[in-house]
């Protein structure tokens, strides 16, 4: 019998045969399926037939003599396939009455389509090749394709597929997840850039949550506040829901952290779940609640990298060459930001949605879960929740300490959303005693007349220490942290964006941190970004915000006397004069003019006026409600496409930079790890690539080649480079 070939020889690595190929993702594909499917709370259909269907003849026309030439030659190693390989598989089951399985095929290189506009295609071009010639060769060889085919595996198309009857993109974009990630795991295994042990550590939901139980017990604290914290992890943990969702409003310091992560342990017992997320809405927290997790939740002998994954950006990669530096979701716990996440939601391309059959049977703890999104994305975001919830037996939890029941709005009643009764995890009165620590905890100020970057430095550096401020920008914050260096000393600032690697946002956090617990330690300014407005136990004097959302300064203000031990601390809101180095973010502007117009009229900054916020901001956009209609059809129509383009949590298409010289080499080389990319690479908008000089070591990674400190990250770079003129870089 003749020998095909799936993939050339690589290195060290030899050549995979196409059976070997075949069979691998097979295995993987219908193992993924099989998972999903015992969460599937309703019939869904010929799940695994159509994806082991889809992984059978995926790389059927690698077949072809004219590609088999280039996969044999070593030479050829990174020449392009001279014939689409992906044509045929999606041929041979189209004419056997296998659509969907064909729509998999078809969508695994090239991401799922927009269905309206392949629907507008001829018979014979829909879910083929766009060229009528390689559609013609490829029906002329395929008897011949088939035959090879049989010929190695011998199994037929079988009977046609059946309809699914629950939320088809969903379902969809769960056939093309098991397939890429069969397909791209598979090959990674070939050239030995897997692990060496693919099966991660099982949840163990009830002896990590007996973990935490005594992880909670020996943080002691006899005071009011302890026990307070004591009663809501109680609450929470004992609480009994039976339904797809629960909400968490607890004030700051409340111990949700611990509480909620209790509540989803004991669910997942209940449930049977195998898999919690935690969302967090910034990438400078995750690793403290990492560091907390994986002190808590670790069992014996086990790893604590691959027990809580750490997933700070969306790093997704559909070259071949890099495939094997996704980040995945295949730990018990993962701890990642919100944009990571949904993103991933949204998405038609395989390198992404590669990770989106990891989460039927799975658990959530949505932090900030109003903050965590735009408004124009948080209906569509609530359709995905909802499916999950109703269909894959997904449950999650929302909180906040100022929550918005956004699923309830009336400015949103024109859409059409599921609106559930959703019970609270804390009682009334509980929520009450805990509240209590709030009220005159900060007092609000506003500067009404905007102030130029020499005012700004000075006001903040004659308030009492030590102090916040907070900007809009990486780019502003970079900038007045180092004016504040230049005027007083290094030893009077301190920085932190997402300008620094995560890594080494880390070692920043526990300096700052170190110097909050120095009560000598009192002239200092910490200059950030919105990175530190959730979940980090920061405490400080005073806060200044640069005027952005309502939401955003309840958020920072949980940074200023958060033990209500000062009396008369302040939280100031301001605008800044722009400058050529100062520049506003656009995307703030309607929340700008909310709160703007609460702070003009005297309005009493609470968390109760949040949902009056997030109302009068839907109010204020007369197209807020027509791009959410809008996105919303193109979700229900299957446009796929046009859906991934538009649900942007940032408006920033960004790249990953490795700071990392040693790590850079070894991606070079094809040896590099994902996790160290995670910790040691900065997103870089992908406009800034020539500009800053980036050097692609890799398809789609690159590195870092500018200046890079500890003080400014990547912006002291920058700075120095003085290219900064009328650009703004959004956090």
């Amino acid at each position: 019998m003749e020998v095909y070939l799936a993939h050339s020889g690589k290195g060290e690595y030899p050549p995979q045969t196409y059976i070997e190929h075949i069979k691998g993702v097979c295995s993987r594909a219908t193992q993924y399926a099989r998972e999903m499917k015992t969460y599937a709370s309703q019939d869904v259909g010929q799940l695994e037939t159509i994806v082991r269907r889809s992984a059978l003849f995926h790389d059927l026309g690698k077949l072809a003599d004219k590609n088999q030439a280039i996969l044999r030659d070593p030479a050829e190693t990174h020449r392009h396939l001279p014939v689409n390989h992906v044509d045929a598989g999606s041929a041979a089951l189209k004419k056997n009455d296998n659509l969907y399985a064909a729509l998999a095929v078809y969508s695994h290189h090239r991401g799922l389509p927009d269905m309206a506009a392949e629907g507008t295609r001829t018979e014979e071009a829909f879910l083929r090749d766009e060229h009528s010639g390689t559609r013609k060769d490829v029906d002329r060889e395929l008897p011949e394709l088939l035959r090879r085919h049989w010929e190695l595996l011998g199994e037929e198309f079988g009977e046609p597929e059946s309809g699914y009857l629950g939320d088809w993109p969903v379902f969809l974009r769960m056939v093309l997840s098991c397939l890429a990630d069969a397909d791209h795991t598979d090959t990674a295994a070939a050239y030995g850039q897997t692990p060496e042990k693919e099966t991660l550590p099982s949840l163990r939901a009830e002896e990590r949550l007996n973990a935490l139980n005594r992880y909670v017990t020996g943080l002691g604290g006899s005071d009011i506040r302890s026990q307070l914290r004591g009663e809501m992890y109680r609450a929470c943990r004992d609480a009994s829901i039976c339904g797809g969702f629960s909400t968490c409003d607890s004030p700051v310091g409340s111990g949700k952290t611990t509480a909620v992560m209790a509540h989803l342990l004991w669910q997942a017992v209940n449930r049977r779940a195998r898999r919690i997320f935690v969302i967090l809405p910034y990438t400078s927290i995750i690793h403290q609640s990492v560091d907390i997790y994986r002190k808590a939740l670790i069992l014996p002998g086990e790893d604590p990298e691959e027990v809580v994954a750490e997933l700070h950006c969306r790093a997704d990669f559909q070259d071949q060459d890099t495939r094997y530096l996704t980040s995945l979701w295949r730990a018990p716990i993962i701890v990642t930001t919100a944009v990571a996440f949904f993103e991933t939601l949204a998405s038609n391309r395989p390198a992404a949605l590669r990770r989106f059959h990891e989460l039927p049977g799975s658990v959530f703890f949505v932090d900030e879960a109003h903050n965590a999104l735009p408004v124009k994305l948080l209906p569509l975001a609530w359709r995905w929740m909802s499916v999950l919830a109703e269909e894959w037996s997904c449950y999650w939890v929302l909180a906040s300490g100022s929550l918005v029941r956004y699923w309830e709005l009336n400015s949103l009643r024109s859409i059409k959303m599921n609106r559930p009764r959703i019970p609270e995890l804390v009682e009334s009165d509980l929520r009450e005693r805990l509240m209590r620590y709030e009220h005159n905890r900060v007092s609000f100020q506003w500067k009404s007349t905007p102030v130029s970057r020499g005012e700004l430095v000075e006001w903040v550096q004659s308030s009492p220490g030590p102090r916040l401020l907070i900007l809009n920008t990486v780019q502003s914050a970079a900038v007045i942290a180092n004016d504040l260096c230049t005027a007083y000393g290094h030893g009077c600032v301190e920085h932190l964006s997402t300008a620094f690697t995560p890594e080494d946002r880390e070692r920043v956090i526990q300096r700052i941190k170190a110097r909050l617990n120095n009560t000598d330690d009192t002239n200092w300014t910490l200059v950030a970004t919105s990175c530190v407005e959730a979940g980090v136990d920061f405490s400080f004097r005073t806060g200044f915000r640069e005027l952005s959302s309502l939401l955003s300064l309840l958020q920072a203000a949980g940074r200023v006397n958060r033990h209500g031990s000062i009396q008369n601390s302040e939280m100031w809101s301001f605008s800044l004069q722009e400058n050529s180095m100062l520049k506003s973010n656009p995307i703030l502007e309607d929340s700008r003019k909310v709160l703007r117009g609460y702070l003009e009229k005297g309005i009493d900054i609470t968390p109760e006026l949040s949902t009056q916020s997030m109302n009068d901001e839907i109010i204020l956009n007369d197209s807020c409600i027509s791009k959410i209609q809008q996105l919303m059809a193109l979700e229900s129509g299957m446009q796929f496409k046009e859906v991934e383009a538009r649900f942007n949590v940032i408006d920033s298409d960004t790249v990953c930079a490795v700071v990392d010289e040693a790590l850079a080499r070894s991606i070079t080389y094809g040896k590099g790890d994902w996790r160290a990319l995670q910790r040691k690479a900065v997103s870089v908008g992908r406009y800034n690539i020539q500009r800053w000089g980036l050097k692609e070591i890799a398809k789609d990674v690159y590195q870092w080649t500018l200046g890079y400190d500890s003080f400014l990250g990547y912006m002291s770079g920058v700075l120095q480079l003085g290219q900064i003129k009328n650009d703004t870089l959004i956090l």
